[in-house]
């Protein structure tokens, strides 16, 4: 192999990398018990990259919506407030149907 192909293998080992610990951060995040008690604790993995790792941080650090805090143990918790429905969000006013007789 020369240097070419070395540093495409590295660059294909890092982006699955990231592929990888994204797809399990944000599993994470939607899961079920996560999205009720709006927090999550994520640890690292040995097979986490630090560049990885520092990547997906960074990502998580600024997103406005997301508030992140360094645990000792370092992993890392994502919390975030409850959201609006998108209709009273903007703005829009919620109608209650009211139920008419059907004209048959």
């Amino acid at each position: 192999m020369d240097v070419q192909q070395i540093q495409k293998e590295e660059l294909r080992a890092v982006a699955s990398g990231m592929e990888r610990l994204s797809l399990r951060v944000s599993e994470m995040i939607n899961h079920p018990i996560a999205q009720l008690q709006r927090w999550v604790t994520i640890h690292r993995l040995d097979a986490d990259g630090d560049r990885e790792w520092d990547e997906v941080l960074g990502v998580i650090a600024d997103t406005d919506e997301l508030e992140l805090t360094l645990n000792d143990d370092g992993s890392v918790t994502v919390r975030w407030e409850q959201q609006e429905a998108e209709g009273v969000a903007r703005g829009v006013p919620e109608f209650e149907s009211e139920e008419e007789p059907a004209p048959f």
